[in-house]
């Protein structure tokens, strides 16, 4: 628990501003609106947070914890490699559900190269290393004969792979979302077909050399 009043202050700050995103999306949530439901000073919310783009950050935070805590229990219960990334992806999914009707606000705010809130900006740097955390996670907890040097390249790929699998989830208006969802099985169908080619000499060079690929886009 916060001890001091600064620290008291600065979780209701914080709590009231991640409560409205998830009641009102990015648009409506205005710092002037999260001091007045906050009850405090227009001053003092921008002491404790600067912009509105710094509360984001502490939202992708939370939701990057709560995606965490949904998959770990099953991904205990599962060893295969695909099984696993599927988990992933699934829960991943499922914790942004509540922010669909606002996802285009937040996706038009972090789009831009120059957003802070872009998931690929240095300001990102918390929630980024937490969702390929589990990718990690995901990977390096599973039964594969992956060679080492590329296992511990595919946390990128993986968690780079759920961008792309966001961002067409954002746009997906069909019941349930079961576009995405299909799309998301017939992409773990692919890769449970391609993973045992890791291991050919002839492919893993190529392979390797994507990977590498990968990683200077997430750096």
């Amino acid at each position: 628990m916060p001890r001091s009043k600064a620290e008291r202050t600065r979780a209701l700050i914080r709590d009231t501003a991640l409560a409205s995103f998830r009641e009102r999306g990015f648009d409506d949530t205005t710092v002037r609106l999260i001091a007045q439901e906050a009850g405090v000073s227009l001053g003092n919310a921008y002491y404790y947070f600067p912009t509105k783009n710094h509360l984001v950050q502490e939202l992708y935070i939370e939701v990057q914890q709560e995606h965490r805590a949904a998959a770990e229990p099953l991904l205990a219960q599962a060893d295969d490699l695909v099984d696993r990334l599927g988990i992933v992806y699934r829960t991943g999914l499922a914790t942004l559900e509540p922010f669909h009707r606002f996802a285009p606000g937040f996706l038009s705010a972090a789009v831009s190269p120059k957003s802070p809130i872009n998931p690929l900006a240095a300001d990102s740097v918390e929630a980024r290393e937490l969702a390929v955390g589990l990718f990690d996670e995901a990977v390096t907890g599973a039964k594969h004969s992956i060679p080492p040097d590329m296992a511990r390249t595919l946390p990128d790929a993986f968690w780079l792979g759920y961008l792309l699998l966001a961002l067409f989830w954002v746009y997906d208006a069909s019941p349930g979302h079961e576009r995405t969802l299909r799309l998301l099985d017939r992409g773990l169908k692919l890769l449970g077909l391609a993973l045992p080619l890791l291991r050919v000499p002839l492919v893993r060079a190529p392979m390797r050399e994507l990977l590498e690929l990968v990683g200077e886009v997430r750096a």
